[in-house]
């Protein structure tokens, strides 16, 4: 475990805007509880709670990664409009203790879906 430092910045804060995910039209998730997290040079990424997203269009993968900084990855599809979309979606169910805020979260790869930011 690393933890997060001048080297290797990671900062969470809430998202003031909406955010909604879709794929081909079908939305995925829509939050206005999203935490936007900023790591070193990496783009921000939105974390939306799952209270916030569809499950019933999520299936579990067996994929999943490691962070030195977050923890172990867990990953799910999304099955909906006809199509499976392979480990579209990142989760921390139990990150680092720096990292808690992200628990209960998902993350999209945004090559993956569509990630609009309302005002």
């Amino acid at each position: 475990m690393k933890l997060p430092g001048p080297d290797h910045p990671i900062t969470i804060s809430a998202n003031p805007r909406r955010v909604r995910v879709s794929l081909g039209g079908v939305v995925i998730a829509d939050s206005t509880s999203a935490l936007k997290l900023k790591e070193a040079s990496y783009p921000a990424v939105n974390y939306v709670p799952r209270k916030d997203a569809n499950m019933a269009l999520l299936a579990r993968t067996d994929r999943t990664t490691h962070c030195p900084y977050k923890g172990d990855a867990n990953y799910f599809s999304i099955v909906a409009d006809g199509k499976t979309i392979e480990n579209a979606i990142w989760t921390y169910e139990t990150p680092f203790p720096a990292m808690t805020e992200i628990s209960g979260h998902l993350a999209f790869y945004p090559d993956k879906v569509t990630i609009e930011e309302v005002v």
